[in-house]
C-alpha cells in the first residue's frame, strides 16, 4: 500500500498531509527514504573511519558532473540526531541524496551512542569522521578547501563543537580554522540544566563541564555558520541555541546566516530536503546557496 501511495500522481502537499496516515504502518524515514531517487548519487556504504563497529560513513557522490566539476565540489559531513543515543546513517539517504543532487559530495557518518558512551566520545567520533573527510575528499571529487560539517538536532550540536571548539579536530591534526563552515539544523547549542533523562545519560548530569555547551566556544576565529530552526520548536528552543548562537558569533564578526521557519517542526525541518516535502521550507536552497557562497 505505501508504494502504491508513493508511486501515485499526488500533489507534494497532499503526500505531506497524508504522513501521519502512513506513519501508523512505517517510519517517517521509511516514507520519505522509499520516495528517494536514485539516479542522482553513487553511493559508497560501510567505509570505516576508525575501529569500533559504529565509526562508520556513507558517501553520495553527485553523478554527471564534469571532471573539472568533480575535483573542486563541496563536501558536507552530516550528523544525524536522535539525542546521542539513537540513529543510523541509512536512515538519512534521502540527506545523503538531496545535497547530492545539488552537486555536494555528501558524508553521513554513524557515531557511538548514549548510554554505551559519555561526552564527549560523540564528538570525537565526529572530529574523526571530519578528518576521514579531509583525507579523502579529493578520492569522491571534492576539494579539502570546500569541506563542511553540518547536523540536525543532537548532530548539530557535533557539528557545531567540531566547528567551534578547537580540542576535537586538534587531536587529530586539524584545526577549525580548516573548515569552509558550518551548518546546524535545530541544534542545541546552549542547553544547561539538562532536565531530559537521555540527555541527562549522555552528558553525565549533574556533572556536565560548562565548556560541553557549544555558544561558550563561539569566537571570532569560528567558521561562517548557517542556522536553521522552526519558529516553533517543541524539543530544543530555537532562540536560546539558534538565535543566541547567532547572535554571539555576529558579536565577534563571524557571517552567520540564520533564519527560523514557520510551518515546520523539530522533525520536519529536515524532512523538507526530501523531494516530496521540499514546499513545506526552503532548506534545501538555503543550505545549498550558502555552500556555493562561502566554498
Amino acid at each position: 500500500m505505501l508504494m502504491n501511495l508513493l508511486n501515485a500522481t499526488l500533489p507534494r502537499r497532499s503526500l505531506f498531509a497524508m504522513l501521519p496516515a502512513l506513519l501508523t504502518a512505517c517510519s517517517a524515514v521509511d516514507v520519505l527514504n522509499a520516495t528517494v531517487a536514485s539516479d542522482s548519487y553513487t553511493l559508497a556504504g560501510g567505509l570505516p573511519y576508525g575501529p569500533e563497529p559504529r565509526q562508520q560513513l556513507d558517501v553520495y557522490q553527485p553523478k554527471g558532473q564534469t571532471r573539472t566539476a568533480l575535483k573542486n565540489a563541496p563536501m558536507v559531513v552530516f550528523f544525524y540526531g536522535g539525542n546521542w543515543s539513537m540513529g543510523e546513517r541509512a536512515d538519512y539517504r534521502f540527506v545523503g541524496e538531496a545535497l547530492a543532487s545539488q552537486g555536494i559530495v555528501t558524508v553521513v557518518a554513524d557515531y557511538r551512542l548514549s548510554p554505551a558512551v559519555r561526552y564527549p566520545v560523540f564528538v570525537q567520533d565526529s572530529a574523526l569522521a571530519v578528518r576521514w573527510a579531509f583525507d579523502h575528499a579529493e578520492q569522491y571529487g571534492a576539494s579539502p578547501s570546500r569541506i563542511f560539517v553540518m547536523g540536525h538536532s543532537a548532530g548539530a550540536y557535533n557539528a557545531a563543537m567540531v566547528a567551534l571548539d578547537e580540542r576535537w579536530l586538534k587531536a587529530v591534526g586539524l584545526t577549525p580554522s580548516r573548515l569552509a563552515g558550518w551548518i546546524g539544523l535545530a541544534g542545541p547549542y546552549d542547553f544547561l540544566p539538562i532536565g531530559e533523562p537521555r540527555t541527562q545519560v549522555a552528558f553525565n548530569w549533574p556533572d556536565t563541564p560548562a565548556d560541553s555547551q557549544a555558544l561558550s566556544h563561539a569566537s571570532r576565529a569560528s567558521p561562517p555558520a548557517l542556522l536553521l530552526a522552526p519558529t516553533e520548536d517543541k524539543v530544543v528552543d530555537p532562540r536560546r541555541s539558534t538565535v543566541g548562537m547567532a547572535r554571539r558569533l555576529k558579536a565577534s564578526g563571524v557571517r552567520v546566516e540564520s533564519e527560523l521557519f514557520d510551518g515546520v517542526s523539530h522533525v520536519t525541518l529536515l524532512a523538507s530536503m526530501a523531494s516530496v516535502l521540499r514546499g513545506r521550507a526552503p532548506v534545501l536552497e538555503r543550505i545549498t546557496a550558502f555552500v556555493a557562497s562561502v566554498g
